[in-house]
């Protein structure tokens, strides 16, 4: 358990801007920041991070909170778990007992896999620095590669040494359970036997975002046909293949930087990259690239540029891969390295400035490459040729951008020799066909026959429910809640003086003075929380909202705090004039209570009608009937302050 007082140093210490930034792409827009949100496929950023309120709010998922929310919607976090993070991050220690492997039972299972791989790579890591087969073999071979300690250590790579079940025997000898040494793929039962998935092998750990490790590739290093050359975890709770890409998580920051990302192949090539100071690699492992894969870069950057060795065949297999990146509307490059060297020994071979030099002056537009690639094989041939222009047009097509798609037809209609207009058509014609597919229209003699179908009354929205007007109420009081407006009072003399009064004390106490209830049990809870304070004389600011423990709390705080718009430069020069709600702060809150209790007195006027209907007693319909037209009465008084026109 974290106390109270860590927990508020952390939450002090978070810069909210910092830790999204991590993980979010985030661009400066005013006093805020905002990027694409890292919850949903959007192509227009609608996730802003303010750092004066330190929350962040995704309007497309409806996603907001603090810091501490973020990890936990981000990276699946419980709530120590976060708050342990950005305790490392920002180097402040939390007393915490050791986890004993009885308590870990307790854990969830994320948590639980999460440490099982922790305690797996320091094994693995020992064994490599310390363990005799480990150094004579593993980091035999690493140091052959150039790796230096530093790069080996922070890259946490390891050993798996050559026996059976050395590891399973050494974890279940810890306490770590069979169960969990199944579930993370680190162990392997056959046959009522139990033994280890990486023997024999460099161990390459795989993070997520966060730095967590979520699994474990291994690769040979001895040359046997009957095993595979790498070795990887299966997928878990924990570890989606898919979704993930090899060094993203030393990566990130650079590629921001950089504003491009290079993708290799392979563990070892990330790895030479970084060591030779070009951070902003990652490897897609081996696998296909996804379309998750490719959205985590586009997090980043819009730029790819992909790094092949002089395998043409090697990147013709990778075209659907690369066809998956220009849908996102991303821009890739390729660069090929001269034949029979791959980026790891291109890397160690060559002068760092040199590396740099080749792999942005070598980079070639991806269509441009294509188009030259298959026209070479096309040669003389004219059905190749026919089935290279529909191939190349067809790829231009998956840009989502026209005017991107115009140019690139204008260019490989120089390359190809082909008249701009033949490519155009063909183009449109591929691009009626998606659409065609894509919304389902049927030809003109599948259209079927119009049917007739009966006319269903709309059903309207529930008049009784306050729910507009409770939100709008504490909407002020976390944004306003500790200014002043002012009120006019006639002294004994008769002269006007004017009192301030705190928006919170105003809204708290004119709505228990009418015993009003907030239908909705977050905002009554915030309501609460803020009556109690005023009674201690204090009224909490908007941080301690959006900090709050409670999570539905923390994210209706996130949701209802301003990310005020700032007026553009243009405006103010043509003196255009904008309300501001601040500075007409009495009338926003004055009628934003009457707003509630009205809304609240309909609500009641509803269900006395409801009684009225129900009850047989005579004598009870006239009491009730007597509370209606009290209730009328109130209702008109204050319509009337709200400047309505009721019409019965």
């Amino acid at each position: 358990m974290i106390r109270r007082e860590a927990i508020q140093k952390i939450l002090e210490a978070a810069r909210i801007e910092e830790v999204v930034g991590e993980f979010v792409n985030l661009k400066k827009s005013g006093k805020n920041f905002k990027g694409l949100s890292p919850f949903t496929n959007e192509t227009n950023p609608s996730f802003f991070v303010s750092p004066a309120k330190n929350i962040f709010k995704c309007f497309s998922s409806d996603k907001g909170g603090n810091v501490v929310t973020f990890l936990m919607e981000h990276e699946h976090f419980t709530y120590p778990e976060a708050l342990r993070y950005l305790a490392q991050k920002y180097n402040i220690e939390i007393e915490e007992e050791q986890q004993t492997p009885e308590e870990l039972q307790q854990l969830n299972e994320r948590e639980t896999l999460f440490q099982v791989n922790d305690f797996a790579q320091k094994y693995f890591t020992n064994n490599l620095l310390e363990t005799e087969q480990g150094m004579a073999i593993g980091l035999s071979y690493l140091k052959e590669r150039s790796f230096r300690e530093e790069t080996i250590r922070k890259f946490q790579l390891g050993y798996g040494i050559d026996k059976w079940d050395a590891f399973t025997q050494h974890a279940q000898e810890k306490g770590y359970k069979k169960e969990y040494l199944l579930k993370t793929g680190l162990s392997i039962e056959k046959e009522s036997k139990i033994y280890d998935r990486f023997r024999a092998r460099v161990i390459f750990p795989i993070h997520n975002l966060s730095g967590r490790i979520l699994g474990f590739g291994g690769r040979i290093l001895v040359s046997d046909e009957h095993k595979p050359k790498y070795v990887n975890s299966p997928g878990s709770v924990i570890y989606n293949k898919s979704q993930i890409l090899y060094g993203l998580y030393f990566a990130k920051n650079a590629i921001i930087k950089a504003d491009n990302c290079y993708l290799v192949e392979g563990y070892t090539d990330v790895i030479s990259f970084y060591q030779s100071g070009i951070e902003n690699v990652v490897a897609s492992s081996g696998t296909s690239l996804t379309s998750d894969q490719i959205r985590l870069i586009k997090r980043y950057t819009p730029n790819i540029t992909i790094l092949y060795d002089g395998d043409a065949a090697g990147i013709k297999a990778s075209f659907r891969g690369i066809d998956l990146i220009l849908e996102e509307g991303m821009n890739v490059k390729i660069v090929m390295f001269p034949e029979g060297e791959d980026p790891d020994l291109f890397v160690r071979n060559n002068r760092t400035a040199d590396v740099i030099k080749f792999i942005t002056g070598d980079a070639n537009d991806f269509i441009k490459f294509k188009t030259r690639l298959l026209k070479d094989e096309a040669a003389n041939d004219p059905i190749k040729k026919a089935n290279l222009i529909r191939d190349i047009v067809e790829t231009i097509t998956l840009i989502p951008d026209a005017i991107f798609r115009t140019v690139y037809i204008k260019e490989c209609s120089n390359i190809l020799d082909i008249p701009e207009q033949t490519l155009m058509n063909e183009l449109n014609k591929i691009l009626r066909r998606k659409f065609k597919k894509r919304t389902n229209i049927p030809e003109p003699d599948e259209i079927p026959p119009v049917t007739q179908y009966q006319h269903i009354q709309q059903v309207g929205l529930d008049d009784n429910k306050s729910e507009y007007q409770e939100k709008d109420v504490i909407r002020l009081l976390l944004n306003y809640g500790m200014d002043d407006i002012i009120f006019e009072e006639k002294d004994e003399e008769n002269n006007i003086v004017k009192i301030p009064v705190k928006v919170a004390r105003f809204i708290v106490d004119d709505l228990k003075e009418d015993d009003i209830q907030f239908h909705n049990s977050v905002y009554q809870s915030i309501f609460e929380e803020y009556a109690l304070a005023l009674e201690k004389d204090y009224i909490p600011d908007d941080q301690y909202f959006a900090s709050h423990t409670d999570e539905k709390i923390s994210h209706t705080a996130a949701g209802l705090l301003s990310f005020r718009y700032e007026l553009s430069s243009n405006w103010i020069k043509n003196r255009i004039s904008v309300p501001i709600e601040k500075e007409n702060l009495k009338y926003s809150v004055e009628t934003s209570v009457l707003a509630l209790k009205a809304k609240e007195i309909e609500h009641q006027i509803s269900l006395n009608q409801q009684c009225i209907k129900e009850t047989k007693n005579e004598e009870d319909i006239l009491i009730l009937l007597e509370e209606q037209k009290g209730l009328k009465i109130v209702s008109r008084q204050i319509n009337s302050r709200l400047s309505r026109i009721i019409i019965k």
